[in-house]
């Protein structure tokens, strides 16, 4: 970096009178013009860098369903809506899983909600088991899977990690 003194002549020059220079040096030639050049302006200030931030999603995988397909008392809010309008419930599934809300009119949209669901986070069970239990147990099956997307959405982790590279 340069450090310089403004000398009269160069804030003169600023006002559009004359044309300044520049003095540089120590305090020793104060006030000399030994080391003088033309007053160039500033047109880029130096960078500090590039910030690159990285958000790091973790969720817990494996094992089995968070709750049971009989557990409706866990969630009050989730049992009275699966037992009075599971289709509203269903529409809500659709959306935390990041589905349209057009999807639950498909014919089989919910039964493949839960096999994504259960591939998404690494749940045992089979195509077979979540097709019987869509099918026979609808209501039932809804409320599980709003619960399971509740409770991994709690569980999640996030690590934001923040780098400067220099340029």
């Amino acid at each position: 970096y340069l450090l310089g003194v403004l000398t009269t002549d160069s804030a003169i020059a600023f006002q559009g009178k004359e044309v300044g220079r520049v003095t540089t040096g120590s305090e020793d030639n104060w006030g000399s013009n030994k080391a003088s050049a033309a007053l160039e302006p500033v047109v880029m200030q130096p960078g500090l860098g590039i910030t690159k931030t990285t958000i790091t999603t973790i969720t817990q995988t494996g094992g089995d369903w968070s709750t049971g397909l009989l557990d409706v008392c866990r969630d009050k809010t989730t049992c009275i809506l699966g037992a009075l309008v599971p289709c509203c419930l269903d529409l809500s599934l659709a959306h935390q899983y990041g589905e349209c809300l057009c999807m639950p009119l498909l014919p089989g949209s919910t039964f493949a909600i839960r096999v994504g669901i259960r591939e998404r986070y690494k749940i045992r069970g089979s195509v077979c088991e979540d097709w019987t239990t869509v099918y026979c147990c609808y209501p039932l099956a809804v409320c599980q899977m709003i619960r399971e997307m509740k409770w991994r959405m709690k569980t999640q982790t996030y690590h934001v990690s923040t780098t400067l590279e220099c340029s």
